[in-house]
Formats: structure tokens, C-alpha cells, sequence
């Protein structure tokens, strides 16, 4: 065998070795789930909670109880969730086809450990629209109001909600409240006697400014009104009543920001943010970005514990609805274990506690709304 020959050989062998270790190493690479795949790998191999949770905010089929209550059931397995909670549409006074949790009741009271329903959304909210609307928040208007909030609270409801404060045009038309409005804070009373948690919409408008330009007016208001203020009302209204503030992480105006939550979380302890991300619509400050929680979100969870639960909007049955619930448990698996175990189900089972002898637990009673 001549030199050259041989020196030929070797560098075969090399180049060999060469070609397997990139094979090997890209299929390392590529092998591993990979940030942002989330929700591609979310339909066709679903992955559950490390540890269970509860999802707070969710929705479903008016028109198919017992079908609603199935797909909950079958979630709960899928999902590793422990309890889900199912709400209402922020409803005007104007919608005709608005309904409440008497559709679904019934159905949900039978599984009491895996589901409850919150409540008020298409009642107690259009009231709330129309006192605004005309004027009218005077003492029979607040009996009304104060009647139907305790009614529901007889008949079981978990909470109300969900509740709207701004909220643009979605699966509801565009509302609008301040959330110090008189029947709010008369909402807060109840909630805080019950012993039951109110779950508000609201975009975070910390001052006046012009609707955002991607969004269109109409249907949505052209100008929105500062409403940080006035929820602050809210809060202290009567610090007894939970108050749950929907959608961190989804917001459209671009003033949800870590630094203002912070600041309200630090000025009352009676909040609570609940997250959401929509892989469709991401809002302007995500809690995750490319498959990972964002360090300053990740920052405020480890100071305030104690204050965020988990609410995905999702809707069942899923047949034809966009997947929420994974990105949702793709945040809480990346949490550290003792913050994930207060996030996952604890901060959930503290706000729906309700007191003895009110609430959730209450008889059931026929309906006048």
C-alpha cells in the first residue's frame, strides 16, 4: 500500500466519523421539543400538567349541558385539571340571546369536585350596561340588582363572572363600565358576604387615549376611558371581596404591564390576576414568549405567590374551538415546583372557598331572572 493510498484511507474514516457524529448530534438537537412547538404538538399528543390545576375561567355550549359536562369531565383527565370553572359571557342588555347558569347548573351540580359555574355574566352584567346606559343606579334598581346577585348565590354559583369593565369586541359586543360603578360596588358586598370571588374583563387603560389602531371603531369605542383608577375603588371598596382580574397576558392596549400589576398587587391584597395566553392572539404582553415564561413575568410570581391562578378562556366541547388549555399548562410545567403547586390548584382553592353556610353551597331555588 502506497502513502498516499493510505493517507487516503484515513481520511475517509475520518470523514466518516465525521458525517455520524453530525447525524447524531442533529438528531439530538432536533429530537427535543422545541420552544414555540407547543401548540402543534398540542393536537395530536396532548401534554398534561405535571401536577393538577385548576383552570378558573372557561366557557361553554349554552345549548348542550350534558354535552358541556362530558367534555369537562374527559378535560380533566387529558389535562391532569383538578377543577375547572365554567362562566358566562359579559352580556349587554341589548343581546337577545343572552343566558345565565341556570343552563347549566343543574348538569355541573353533579360533579361538584371536578367543575363549578360562576354566574351573572348574562344578567347581572346587562344590568350593570343598562344603569350605565340610562342613568338609572337608584334604590329599586339596586333591590333589583341585589335580589338576583343573592338568587344566584342560592342557587350555587361559584362566583360571578365573567364581568365586563372594558371589553372589545369578541365574542361579546363592546362594553364598557367603570368598575366603581354603584352597582359594582354593590356587587362587592355581595361577593364579600357569599364569601365568593368576582371575575372581571378589563382592559388596562391606566388614561384616557384614543383606541388602539389595530383594533376598529366601530364596533369598539373610538376613545376609552381610564379605568385603573376607578378599579381601584373597586378594591377597596371592601377588601372582603376577592376580586379576580381576567386575561393577564392577553391585554390589547399594551398597559398590562408587569410594573402596574405589581403596583396594584402590592396596594391590595383582595387581587388576583389570572393568566391566559392565546397562541391566536398573544396580546401585547404575553406571559410566554417562543415557549418560555418571560423573566419579569416569571419575577412578579416569585413576590407575589399567592395572587395568580390559571384561567384559559377555553370552550367546551373543544370540537371546533382553538386549543388553550396547553399553552396554559406549558407555563405552569416550566414554573419552579413550589411555585407551581401555589399557582396550579392553592391560590384557586383559597379564592373559591366559600364561607360556611353561603355560597356555592347553597339550596337550590327556582329562578325569577
Amino acid at each position: 500500500m502506497t502513502k498516499s493510498f493510505s493517507r487516503f484511507v484515513k481520511f475517509l474514516a475520518l470523514a466518516s466519523l465525521g458525517i455520524l457524529a453530525g447525524l447524531a448530534a442533529n438528531h439530538l438537537l432536533w429530537g427535543q421539543p422545541r420552544p414555540g412547538a407547543a401548540q402543534k404538538g398540542a393536537e395530536a399528543a396532548p401534554i398534561p400538567a405535571a401536577v393538577p390545576y385548576i383552570d378558573t375561567h372557561t366557557h361553554f355550549d349554552e345549548k348542550d349541558a350534558n354535552g358541556t359536562v362530558q367534555a369537562v369531565l374527559k378535560a380533566t383527565r387529558v389535562e391532569n385539571a383538578a377543577k375547572i370553572y365554567l362562566q358566562i359571557p359579559p352580556f349587554d342588555f341589548k343581546d337577545s340571546d343572552k343566558y345565565d347558569a341556570e343552563v347549566l347548573l343543574p348538569a355541573a351540580k353533579k360533579y361538584p369536585d371536578k367543575m363549578g359555574v360562576l354566574g351573572g355574566g348574562g344578567s347581572l352584567n346587562p344590568m350593570i350596561m343598562e344603569a350605565l346606559s340610562t342613568g338609572k343606579a337608584g334604590p329599586d334598581v339596586q333591590k333589583k340588582f341585589r335580589d338576583r346577585a343573592e338568587e344566584l348565590v342560592r342557587e350555587g354559583v361559584a362566583g360571578f363572572g365573567e364581568m365586563a369593565g372594558e371589553h372589545f369586541v369578541g365574542a361579546t359586543g363592546y362594553e364598557y363600565a367603570p368598575p366603581d360603578h354603584p352597582l359594582y360596588l354593590l356587587l362587592a358586598d355581595v361577593a364579600a358576604q357569599a364569601g365568593v370571588p368576582i371575575d372581571i374583563h378589563m382592559e388596562s387603560v391606566p388614561q384616557a387615549m384614543a383606541l388602539p389602531p389595530e383594533l376598529k371603531s366601530p364596533p369598539n369605542a373610538a376613545q376609552l376611558h381610564e379605568n385603573i383608577t376607578h378599579f381601584e375603588r373597586l378594591l377597596s371598596h371592601n377588601p372582603r371581596a376577592k376580586i379576580i382580574w381576567a386575561h393577564l397576558g392577553t391585554d390589547m392596549t399594551g398597559f398590562r404591564t408587569p410594573e402596574i400589576s405589581r403596583r396594584l398587587l402590592a396596594a391590595h391584597s383582595n387581587l388576583y390576576l389570572e393568566i391566559k395566553y392565546d397562541p391566536k392572539l398573544p396580546g401585547k404582553n404575553p406571559v410566554w414568549v417562543d415557549g418560555v415564561v418571560k423573566p419579569e413575568w416569571l419575577k412578579l410570581f416569585q413576590e407575589y405567590p399567592d395572587r395568580f391562578v390559571f384561567g384559559s378562556d377555553q370552550h367546551y366541547p373543544l370540537e371546533g374551538q382553538p386549543i388553550r388549555w396547553q399553552s396554559e399548562v406549558q407555563i405552569l410545567n416550566q414554573l419552579p415546583p413550589d411555585l407551581r403547586k401555589k399557582m396550579a390548584a392553592e391560590n384557586a382553592q383559597h379564592i373559591f372557598q366559600a364561607k360556611a353556610g353561603g355560597g356555592a353551597a347553597g339550596a337550590e331555588t327556582k329562578s325569577t331572572y
